[in-house]
Parts: C-alpha cells; structure tokens; sequence
C-alpha cells in the first residue's frame, strides 16, 4: 500500500478523534485523508470547525455514511467512535473492502459474550470478531501485516499487558499469588460526554477509584496476559490532569530473581520496539516523561527476597493509549517504518 493512498477517518469531535486528526494531519498519508462527521455543521475543511488545525493541512471533511466513505476511493477507514456505532459501521466497509482500524471496544474480543457482558450492548457484529486482529504490534506484528480489521486495545489495557506480559510468558508469576494493577488515567479517558462528575469543580484538588471490578478493560488485560479472573485486582482512578496513565502493577514471582534478570527480561521482549522504553532496574518512570508522546515507559523496584516486584507503566492515554497506537497499526497495514507520523 502507499501513503497517498486515500484514507477515512470517521469520527473527530472526541478527545481520541480529535488527538488522531492531528497525528495524520502530520503523516506521510495525511494529504489523502477525508475526515466524516454526522453533523459538519455546514464546515467543508477540518479546520472550519477546529482552528487549532489551521496550518497543517486542510483536510476535507465529509457528512457520514458508506456511500461518501465509497466515493472517496479510501482503502482504509479509522473508527474513532463509539462501541455500538464501530459494531454497526465497521461490518460495512469490510463488505466494502475497506481495511478498517477501530479505536472502540467492538472488536476486542472473540466472545461476543465477553462484550456483551462487558459492554452491555448487543453483538450485531459477532459474526466479525474472530477476523479481528488485536491492534498490539508489540505481541501482534506479524498477524497486523495482514489484517483487515484491527481493535485498537484498550488504553488500561496497554499499559497493564506491556508491564504484565513479558513476566507470564516468561512463567515468572506465582500462580498462587495476586497480582495487583493500580491504575490512574488523565480524565480525558474518561471521554468528553458532559457529565457532573467530570466537570472541573468536581476533578480539581481532587482523585477519586471508579469502576471497581467492573473496568471495560478487565477481559482485555486477561485475554493477553493469560492470568485468570481470580487472580488480577485491576483498579482505575481518576487523576485532576488532562492525560497521562500511571500504572503500578504489583506481582509475586514464584521463583527469586535478580534486578539484572528482570531488567535483561524485558529488554529482550522489546527489542526492536521502538515504542517501548525500559528504564534501568531501580528508576521509574512518571507521566510526564510519556505525554503527548506515543512511547510506553517501564521501570521497576525488585525487594530483597528477589519475589517482590513492582512495575509501573506510564503512557499518554490519547498516544500510545488510543490514536498513537492506531496510527502505529496503520503503519503496519501500509507497512512504513512503526514510527512513522509519531517521533
């Protein structure tokens, strides 16, 4: 595929649609771009709605519907849109022949069952979940080189499966023990809905846990780690700052290791993964070192028995969290360096 290749990009007005417009607008295929909104309010550039994009590019934008998306020759489509829009939208343009990025949580799991427990909403799309490519390239290169429908992972979920992964796989876990992934996001994770409790007397001076045992993000962190639902205690909170994830994952290992060993371990899982940072054993990264960025930042603390570890992840929610990362997958479709558009 080529970068001048046309490309769809249906959903704008969110925090994540808004972060990946700027991201495109910058990249190699960003001049071949067609934005769709379901109101343009009159607005036929991106730029008319969003001064902020004045002068990178005026991006045309179109009324939504699988007709315009048609006409305008786009071979890939991304969905910045709700679950239940992405499960209804996404199946028509694969009719179409469209490959098709999804930032929802439509097509995270193969279980329709999982989603719809989860997400509360119905599986018209069930059909589809199994074609679906789990958009992590750190794990999923070589299945994403092909795909034709990629779900962009959860932005939690990341930055859990990217510190959590390299430990099970390597069978450092102590099955018998917890393990406890403390987690605190930006509110723009929590989305731009108007709701009392993200207004700004409500988040200011102020941290609070949501969503206990009930995160969207739990069967994601599950299916990729291998852990079992008994076994993870996966908190999320909200912090008083625009964006940014910490994630300070908590795990016994069944067997006492080194600070070296640890370090070498996750080194080894990420080489060649230029979005994946490791710190040396003993440091630790923090959200500022991550934000506005699409890099993924792990450091860790080994206890003197060699058993007890503690890992924190920090990553930009609407970068490596959401549209960074779908703009990393996209590389992988146009097969670009995995970089490209995000340094």
């Amino acid at each position: 595929m080529r970068t001048n290749e046309p490309i769809a990009v249906v959903g704008v007005s969110g925090y994540t649609g808004f972060e990946l417009a700027k991201l495109l607008l910058r990249h190699p295929a960003g001049s071949a771009a067609t934005f769709f909104m379901r109101d343009t309010q009159g607005a036929h550039c991106l730029s008319e709605l969003f001064p902020q994009l004045r002068g990178i590019g005026r991006a045309a934008l179109r009324t939504l519907s699988v007709e315009n998306i048609s006409a305008t020759g786009a071979k890939t489509a991304f969905l910045a849109t709700p679950h239940e829009v992405s499960a209804e939208l996404a199946p028509k343009l694969l009719e179409a022949g469209l490959k098709v990025i999804d930032l929802s949580g439509a097509f995270r799991f193969r279980d329709a069952a999982v989603f719809q427990s989860w997400y509360k909403l119905p599986a018209s799309h069930a059909a589809w979940l199994d074609s679906a490519v789990y958009g992590l390239p750190e794990f999923y290169a070589n299945e994403l080189a092909s795909a034709q429908l990629v779900a962009n992972p959860g932005c939690y979920a990341t930055s859990v499966i990217l510190a959590l992964r390299p430990l099970a796989d390597a069978g450092l876990l102590d099955s018998s023990s917890q393990v406890i992934a403390d987690c605190k996001s930006g509110a723009t994770g929590a989305g731009k809905e108007l709701r009392k409790d993200l207004h700004f007397s409500e988040l200011d001076e102020n941290f609070k846990a949501y969503n206990l045992f009930a995160h969207r993000h739990t069967p994601e962190i599950l299916d990729h780690t291998g852990l079992p639902e008994s076994q993870l205690t996966f908190s999320t909170h909200l912090l008083p700052i625009a964006r940014g994830i910490l994630s300070t994952i908590y795990v016994t290992l069944a067997e006492p290791q080194s600070p070296d060993a640890i370090e070498a371990l996750f080194r080894k899982t990420y080489a060649g993964r230029p979005m994946v940072r490791i710190w040396k054993a003993g440091t630790l990264p923090e959200i500022q070192h991550v934000a506005h960025t699409n890099f993924a930042d792990l450091g860790f603390v080994l206890d003197r028995s060699g058993r007890r570890l503690i890992v924190v992840s920090c990553l930009d929610n609407l970068g490596k969290g959401a549209a960074g990362q779908a703009v990393q997958n996209f590389n992988h479709l146009l097969k670009l360096e995995e970089t490209t558009g995000l340094q």
